[in-house]
């Protein structure tokens, strides 16, 4: 019988799966671990200096990697769990494939309460802090069992819906010698599982519907990115000269520069996408929950009007079909295997093709007349600058195929609405929890993952201070990232929300004795040990940004920008329950 260490044969089971980086925060629990990573294997550990930037950074690797390729993240119990439950439920939300491996306690001290157990309810029942959020958490209670359920979790992150899952290892297992069959038995144990597909009768009764529409819409959202079917995407589109609107997260699924690419939905749509989804009599949504944010809190009439509207449902997850909307047609397939096989329909049944010229054309009039609107911010010099340049200024600077990397607030919301996409999968947000502070550690893995390609990540002066260490990683591990900090001292979007709704900032703005503050984040930068630009007028922002680029090293460019908020027609509920003290105000009324 030949054995070897648990944390050893884990390691080499990870390198059976094809994992190259594993994103992480040291622990007793976990020194096993470390010590099998040190020399022994191909797979490279990236230490950070919190939980939630290493689940940010192995969301943004997952994200860079696309092709469903998880990312895997190890921490520690307590206090490192609990670091990383932001991070992991961003991914969650997001749909991230994703694997925790975390330590546990000895398994030998379950109801004696050790050191950093989480212990109120249940012993030794950290792991199930996880369970609103993962797909499934496992505790290892044999070493036996490791293997088996390392099996599963790599094999569940990734299909169906994808999505995180924990692994929770107790610290005396790492450690134990185990023979070696029950891992070599799981090493080749990685089938083709395929993806559910479409019929061809259903194929064809939504091709049909596309074709004979009055005014249809395709409406991507993540899912048409995550599952490589943007070239489907758009072969139909073109097809049946469907205009295209998406979801923030359905971003870059069509090129924004192609004819039939409209733009975003809901919150931070233009009035002229809200209107093209509100009239459209179908509307094929794919690979989207139709969220709050890209359907303006499901008021009818604002972004939809379901019905009249017909909506076709695809989605990976069943529970998703007819969730917030009356559905015409459901199906529950695979965003690829779906578009491809309406798209083989619509040929059979349109060999030609169907033109719609005039709503072409409309498109191209709203999207000359929306960045007509845009000009005068995008070549203002005033400083502190105008978001609207800064973005335009990065557009320019960016290659068509560099990585856009938000945070949230302008940065999220005004690159949704007004910053082109032209590739796939470039465009790195956090839709789901919206996480402050996902920017900057998302992006340390995206370009782990991509060191090809330039990356950028927005973000606000709030996100950037509130996570600021990830520019020690980039620092020790030499990740050329280029952190543009959109610094307008404040938390902008809710400091303009507080101020339309009750005429005050009070706890949004950042001040020092009356006068708006801010850290000094390229001197910040500097003190970890990297370039730290800041910039002092309009017309200095673009050389700093392009030179940062041409570097290939890590990089801050803190730059003032005006706060200004994101002009939106898009419609938010939250704006119906605000009320002044001593007001009233009549609530209004989902449908």
């Amino acid at each position: 019988m030949k054995t070897d260490l648990v944390a050893f044969q884990l390691v080499r089971f990870l390198e059976t799966r094809g994992v190259e980086k594993v994103f992480g925060l040291c622990g007793h629990t976990v020194i096993a671990l470390l010590d099998a990573f040190k020399d022994s294997s191909r797979i490279e550990y990236i230490s950070v200096r919190h939980e939630q930037i290493a689940a940010h950074a192995a969301d943004g690797y997952a994200r860079g990697k696309g092709n469903g390729v998880p990312g895997v993240l190890m921490t520690h119990l307590g206090p490192g769990l609990t670091n990383a439950t932001t991070g992991v439920a961003e991914a969650g939300l997001n749909s991230i494939p994703m694997v925790v491996i975390a330590g546990d306690v000895p398994s030998s001290y379950y109801g004696r309460h050790p050191h950093q157990e989480v212990n109120l309810h249940a012993d030794a029942s950290q792991f199930e802090i996880y369970r609103p959020f993962v797909k499934r958490a496992w505790r290892v209670d044999r070493p036996e069992l490791l293997p088996d359920i390392l099996d599963k979790a790599f094999r569940l992150a990734v299909t169906g819906r994808p999505g995180p899952v924990l692994v929770s290892i107790p610290m005396d297992i790492l450690s134990m010698e185990l023979d070696v069959k029950f891992f070599e038995r799981r090493y080749d144990n990685i089938p083709e599982l395929p993806r559910p597909g479409m019929d061809p009768a259903t194929a064809e009764r939504i091709a049909r519907m596309l074709g004979d529409a009055r005014a249809p819409v395709l409406y991507p959202g993540g899912g048409v990115i995550s599952a490589g079917a943007s070239a489907a995407l758009k072969a139909l589109a073109e097809h049946l000269d469907i205009p295209v609107l998406y979801t923030l997260m359905g971003k870059g699924a069509i090129p924004d520069d192609h004819p039939l690419a409209v733009g975003m939905t809901g919150f931070w749509g233009t009035e002229f996408n809200n209107a093209m989804a509100r009239n459209a009599d179908v509307l094929c949504a794919v690979g989207t929950r139709l969220s709050e944010a890209d359907c303006s809190s499901w008021y009818r009439g604002e972004t939809f009007d379901i019905p009249p509207t017909k909506l076709i449902h695809i989605d990976i997850n069943q529970e998703e079909i007819g969730r917030n909307f009356k559905t015409e047609t459901g199906a529950v397939c695979d965003a690829k295997k779906a578009l491809e096989a309406i798209l083989e329909a619509a040929r059979g049944l349109y060999p030609q093709g169907v033109r719609r010229p005039e709503t072409v054309k409309s498109i191209a009039e709203a999207k000359r007349n929306y960045r007509a609107t845009l000009t005068g911010p995008q070549t203002s010099g005033q400083f502190p600058m105008r978001p609207e340049r800064i973005l335009a200024d990065l557009r320019a600077a960016l290659p068509r195929d560099g990585y856009v990397v938000a945070d949230v607030g302008w940065n999220k919301n005004g690159v949704g609405q007004q910053f082109p996409i032209y590739e796939p999968g470039t465009f790195v947000a956090p839709g789901g929890l919206c996480t402050m502070g996902y920017g900057p550690s998302a992006a340390l893995g995206v370009k782990v993952a991509r060191p090809d390609k330039k990356v950028v990540a927005l973000i606000g002066d709030g996100g950037m201070g509130a996570n600021v260490s990830p520019l020690a990683t980039a620092a020790e591990k030499d990740i050329a990232v280029v952190w543009v900090v959109m610094n307008n001292c404040a938390f902008g979007t809710i400091a303009g929300l507080e101020y339309q709704h009750y005429e005050h900032h009070f706890g949004t703005l950042f001040t020092r004795d009356g006068e708006p503050y801010s850290p000094d984040f390229a001197a910040i930068a500097r003190a970890y040990g990297i370039e730290g630009i800041t910039v002092e007028s309009a017309e200095a922002f673009r050389p700093a940004l392009e030179k940062a680029l041409a570097s290939n090293k890590p990089c801050v460019i803190d730059v003032r920008m005006e706060n200004a908020p994101v002009i939106t027609a898009g419609c938010w509920n939250i704006n119906d329950i605000y009320v002044k003290r001593g007001e009233s105000k009549p609530g209004r009324v989902w449908e």
